[in-house]
């Protein structure tokens, strides 16, 4: 349980320096874990990122405030980190449906987002099917596009960007590349070093040359563990992604390695019942 007490402490320490210019990098060091392993735990177990979670905090405080105090709403608004007060206005009305001046005037409704407090379920009710495997570095090819991890563009887009790619038939190409170990379409999810950002490529392993139009990401040697997912897309997958990190990784000796990790779609039809694909994450020994 060790773990999920430092990312508490990670989220206490947001709550104590709402009012500061806080890095996700002072953030990560306080759960004692990279930006990486931060950022992804915490959007897996939450659904939201560090950054629109800190946002949506700093509003709620903020019309708390507004409501309770004759302060000024310039000076609010300094406090929570907007420059001006149009930027403050602008978020303010975007989560809350109403401008700063009528929220001091109790006119329409908030939407409050309160303080998390991390729990898991260690009981493991569903059996979870998986194995360690090690695997060499391999090629992989395909298309990458960057996404933001706040306000839920990642979400939004990466289905998207799957729509797109089968109906212009880009993913029908990637899938003829397949001539690896693992075998079928590989959603790679990669590189959220910044905090902000992420990668995500749809590609497949392939030690093909790289087709015009098309990038390739050198996957590193791992150990990897090998999770299988159950049921139609797209509500199986996010289920035993927060599956893995409220249950697994607790009672685990591994931890994520912070390198790429794999969703691996085979042939078939995904919107079935009993489709079955695999989430592979890179793991190393806990300290």
């Amino acid at each position: 349980m060790g773990w999920v007490e430092s990312l508490q402490r990670a989220i206490d320490y947001m709550e104590e320096h709402m009012e500061e210019a806080l890095t996700i990098d002072q953030i990560a060091e306080q759960a004692n874990a990279s930006v990486f392993h931060f950022q992804r735990t915490f959007a897996i177990l939450t659904d939201c990122s560090v950054a629109e979670y800190l946002r949506r905090r700093r509003l709620t405080l903020a019309a708390q405030e507004l409501s309770a105090t004759n302060r000024k709403i310039i000076d609010i608004a300094y406090k929570y980190g907007y420059d001006t007060p149009e930027a403050f206005s602008k978020a303010f009305r975007r989560q809350h449906g109403v401008t700063p001046s009528e929220a001091r005037k109790n006119l329409g409704e908030l939407r409050a987002f309160n303080r998390l407090v991390i729990q898991v379920n260690l009981k493991g009710a569903d059996p979870m099917k998986y194995r360690i495997v090690e695997k060499q570095s391999f090629q992989a090819i395909g298309l990458k596009r960057q996404f933001s991890l706040t306000g839920g563009e990642n979400m939004a887009g990466i289905p998207k960007m799957w729509e797109e790619l089968n109906h212009n038939g880009t993913s029908g190409l990637i899938a003829s590349l397949n001539d690896g170990e693992i075998k079928g379409l590989l959603g790679i999810c990669a590189d959220y070093q910044d905090g902000q950002t992420m990668d995500y490529w749809i590609a497949a392993e392939s030690k093909q040359s790289v087709p015009e139009g098309l990038s390739h990401l050198e996957v590193p040697a791992s150990t990897w563990g090998i999770f299988e997912v159950h049921g139609a897309m797209p509500d199986a997958m996010p289920k035993v992604w927060k599956q893995i990190f409220s249950e697994w990784f607790p009672s685990n000796q591994y931890e994520n390695a912070g390198t790429a990790e794999l969703e691996v779609y085979p042939e078939g039809d995904p919107y079935q019942e009993e489709y079955v694909s695999e989430i592979w994450i890179p793991l190393k020994s806990k300290r």
